[in-house]
């Protein structure tokens, strides 16, 4: 099942549970991805794929932890605990990125098989990374991939 349709389904399955905070979660998300099924209309395309969906979903992610930051310096805790909940709601449908260990031996495969050799390669092996793992990589993975081709 594409995440498209998870959306859709997991969103008329919370407003028939009642879930006020998914249901406007869920919302808030299909209504960005209308925004961006609409700004790829100029490409020929109708409805975006999962592989543009999940960026989508990273930088909302992204901006609500941000926010979450901001209302806890300005000690505001309850609406802080609202971003939170929409970031765990939000990440149910992104893929499980890689991390530690295992980003580590990624970048390290994609090393040798670009043929890397220093910072100036770094494109080469982000290209091999993201052609192998594609959804699976964040911002992370650019900064594992320079401290290993610096080290």
């Amino acid at each position: 099942m594409s995440i498209r349709e998870r959306l859709t389904e997991e969103m008329k399955a919370a407003m028939r549970a009642g879930d006020a905070l998914r249901v406007s979660t869920l919302r808030m998300a299909m209504a960005r991805l209308k925004e961006t099924d609409i700004a790829a209309r100029p490409k020929g395309v109708d409805k975006v794929p999962d592989a543009e969906i999940v960026p989508m979903l990273r930088s909302m992610v992204k901006s609500r932890r941000e926010s979450a930051a901001m209302y806890r310096q300005g000690n505001r805790p309850e609406l802080a605990e609202k971003e939170e909940a929409e970031v765990a709601i939000l990440e149910e449908y992104l893929p499980q990125s890689l991390e530690g260990a295992a980003l580590d031996q990624a970048v390290a495969d994609a090393i040798k098989e670009s043929g890397a050799a220093g910072v100036k390669d770094m494109g080469k092996v982000m290209a091999a990374l993201k052609a192998r793992h594609g959804a699976a990589l964040d911002m992370a993975a650019s900064a594992a991939v320079k401290a290993q081709l610096a080290g």
